[in-house]
């Protein structure tokens, strides 16, 4: 799984997983006319020249050469000191696994390495599985504002940060892996070849390392050497060693 800045060429598959997103999440409370018309309004032809744009960052999460999901941001404010994650959306057929989780910690990574000072988020209050998505993971209710959908008005919940050290921002998500119960800290990555490893643990505190959870296949069957250095025994994918690697003394 690799999650990168999209392009022009995801169009069509931003559009596509955005529409899919919408009607499967989104339909108690919006009509199918309504939705069309927001898809049409946000990602019709003017999209393709606005997803370049300083202003806007645009993630897309790939899976075996497909995308599966992307995160739509902006940054508002003197000098862009705001970093504000407006959409995240994970195509029906890929949700679970963290996938969602590791696109969170990546696009506020990405925010935060673009210049924002504090990252906002943004859930229609009506959609109870984003609100408890953010609340789960780092972010605390903060305001509410008022948008149009359509020719409708709704209500949208605004999420800040939580009160933690950004070194301890580390989004923890309970899986299934191998027949175990893990818990995967997404906000603690090693980078690999193929994508990165997270830290596993057994219990929800995080207090011991169990494993590293790697990112490309989900899988913990890994090995590392005294170097530092991991490889995943599924899919082949590698962390590079330390800096105390031997070739570099």
């Amino acid at each position: 799984m690799e999650i990168r800045e999209a392009t022009t060429d995801d169009v069509d598959a931003i559009r596509s997983i955005a529409r899919e997103s919408l009607n499967s999440t989104y339909t108690d409370f919006l009509g199918e006319d309504t939705i069309e018309d927001a898809i049409e309004k946000w990602y019709g032809e003017d999209f393709a020249d606005e997803i370049d744009e300083d202003h806007l960052v645009v993630l897309g999460v790939e899976h075996d050469g497909e995308l599966i999901g992307f995160s739509q941001s902006d940054f508002i404010g003197q000098q862009h000191k705001t970093g504000r994650i407006l959409w995240l959306h994970i195509d029906p057929d890929h949700r679970g696994g963290g996938t969602g989780v590791r696109l969170l910690v990546r696009t506020r990574e990405k925010l935060i390495e673009d210049g924002a000072e504090n990252v906002q988020a943004f859930v229609l209050e009506n959609n109870e599985g984003g609100n408890e998505f953010y609340a789960n993971h780092g972010f605390d209710r903060a305001s509410k504002r008022e948008v149009e959908i359509g020719s409708e008005t709704f209500t949208e919940n605004v999420y800040v940060e939580g009160e933690t050290g950004d070194e301890e921002w580390a989004a923890i998500d309970e899986l299934e892996v191998d027949d175990e119960t893990v818990y995967v800290s997404y906000g603690e990555a090693a980078r690999g070849a193929k994508a990165p490893f997270y830290g596993t643990y057994k219990t929800e505190d995080a207090e011991e390392l169990y494993a590293w959870f790697c990112g490309n296949c989900d899988s913990l069957e890994n090995t590392m050497d005294t170097m530092g250095r991991i490889e995943c025994n599924v899919c082949g994918n590698r962390r590079k060693a330390s800096r105390w690697d031997a070739s570099y003394l």
